[in-house]
């Protein structure tokens, strides 16, 4: 499995960490599509309404995998299905979890599809994150995988939408960089912050052969992280 995954995590990067791209290069077997589409649906519901961006994923989904007129609409009930549940069925990831010994690629093709989904406006919200790795834990993989697959988009994609970031220079603008909410406790802020960090970690960069531009804007998002948290630990602690 291990082989597999990183595998398909070099064909995601050079798809662009495009999933449907890659879809169209996996060719994902037909018995795939339900829980795909189930599982989507699933993701699009978890803020309590469905963009259009999901709508609109669904249909590259439906594009990429090359679905007659008949499978479309079955892929769309299935995808209505998963909107209408809050808690998914064991039995939609069995398949995978059948599978998987001798074929993993399946599972971990559609776990990247999940998870880009979770990110279509960029790092994914709490909801949609943790719809996604229930997802991803229904289909028999561990939950590390989908954070292996974040860290992908994260370095290559968040990455480019994180640039140029200001100086917080408010509660709230702190809470933004940070990916919480004003609501939160110390603990939960400093944990998202850690996250942050980890994701601009020296060693990591230094494993994924950037090159002295992307750098320095790392360096540069790390900077505004610190500025964001210690702006936070001055309010918290001036509050007490």
């Amino acid at each position: 499995m291990e082989a597999e995954f990183s595998g398909l995590l070099r064909e995601l990067a050079a798809c662009g960490h495009q999933a449907p791209t890659l879809l169209d290069r996996a060719r994902l077997p037909g018995w795939c599509r339900r829980p795909l589409f189930f599982f989507l649906g699933y993701i699009a519901k978890a803020e309590g309404r469905v963009t259009e961006a999901d709508i609109g994923y669904a249909e590259g989904v439906i594009k990429a995998l090359k679905l007659s007129q008949r499978q479309r609409k079955r892929a769309i009930n299935w995808f209505q299905e998963g909107k209408s549940v809050n808690e998914l069925p064991r039995v939609r990831g069995l398949s995978f979890r059948l599978s998987n010994r001798l074929w993993p690629a399946p599972a971990i093709t559609v776990a990247i599809c999940l998870c880009h989904g979770s990110q279509l406006k960029g790092q994914p919200g709490k909801s949609r994150r943790y719809r996604c790795e229930d997802a991803i834990d229904q289909m028999g993989l561990p939950v590390s995988v989908s954070d292996d697959i974040f860290e992908s988009y994260a370095s290559k994609v968040w990455r480019r939408q994180a640039d140029n970031l200001p100086q917080p220079t408010s509660y709230e603008q702190a809470c933004q960089l940070l990916g919480v909410t004003r609501r939160e406790t110390l603990t939960d802020i400093k944990r998202a912050y850690r996250r942050k960090v980890s994701e601009c970690h020296p060693d990591k960069l230094a494993q994924q052969h950037m090159d002295a531009i992307e750098q320095r804007a790392a360096k540069d998002r790390l900077l505004r992280y610190q500025q964001a948290w210690e702006l936070i630990k001055r309010r918290h602690k001036a509050a007490r």
